[in-house]
């Protein structure tokens, strides 16, 4: 089974409080269904139409675990106190192999 990409690029950071709650439920909620943060913190290089804010990868082993991590209920308490703190971009890629 090929592995997934939990992808988020933060295009704004309207609330910096807001995001460290986020961030202090959301990190547990993440690596408690099975993901590994790969990388995550400002883009050390941008190019095209990059945006040098925060950029964070992780490798869950399936799709079907990193879609159930963000829809377990631990994530979604953090996505409450996220509340339009960000601007971001979120999205999951499966790996090719």
């Amino acid at each position: 089974m090929a592995k997934a990409y939990w992808i988020a690029a933060y295009r704004e950071i309207h609330d910096p409080d807001k995001l460290a709650a986020y961030l202090e439920l959301a990190g547990p909620a993440i690596a408690a269904g099975g993901g590994t943060f790969l990388a995550r913190g400002p883009a050390a290089k941008v190019y095209e139409a990059g945006i040098p804010e925060r950029t964070t990868l992780i490798v869950f082993d399936s799709l079907e675990a990193a879609i159930a991590t963000h829809d377990s209920p631990a994530y979604q308490e953090a996505l409450k106190l996220l509340d339009n703190g960000v601007t971001r971009d979120l999205r999951f890629a499966e790996g090719l192999a």
